[in-house]
């Protein structure tokens, strides 16, 4: 019997491509010219060098974007690592609210609220775009 392919559509292959070169940019964003606004982004509870959070989170956005461009049989996969991704950053966003530290013009309470709504955003997309929400369901039924 053959398995069930997660759905896939010219729209969902143009949201992947187009999120995984969003994260490419991004990451290549943290390793060079925005270096000093994603360190805004990390928590001050997070025991760890600034620095090297804002430095591997790059290197690990390079990866799931190229992931998301490169391997589309493993889409559904790359999906979940992307959405689950885009959950353990968001507390760096709350940070950034709680802390009101200006980054990425966000130099409002109000403007560093509404970001806070994008990311969820975020989530549905990759999953959306991968199929992997669907995929998810096809494989409880099996």
């Amino acid at each position: 019997m053959r398995s069930a392919r997660p759905p896939t559509s010219w729209a969902r292959t143009l949201a992947r491509l187009l999120l995984g070169g969003g994260l490419i940019l991004a990451g290549v964003g943290h390793l060079t010219t925005l270096r000093q606004e994603f360190r805004a982004q990390v928590p001050t509870w997070l025991p760890l060098d600034p620095d090297f959070v804002v430095l591997a989170s790059g290197v690990v956005e390079i990866v799931l974007g190229t992931s998301l461009l490169a391997l589309p049989r493993q889409r559904v996969a790359v999906g979940w690592v992307v959405a689950a991704f885009f959950v353990a950053v968001f507390p760096g966003n709350v940070s950034q609210y709680l802390t009101r530290t200006d980054a990425f013009g966000l130099n409002s309470d109000g403007a560093r609220l509404t970001r806070l709504f994008f990311q969820p955003l975020l989530v549905v997309w990759a999953l959306w775009s991968t199929g992997a929400w669907p995929g998810r369901r096809q494989d409880q039924g099996r």
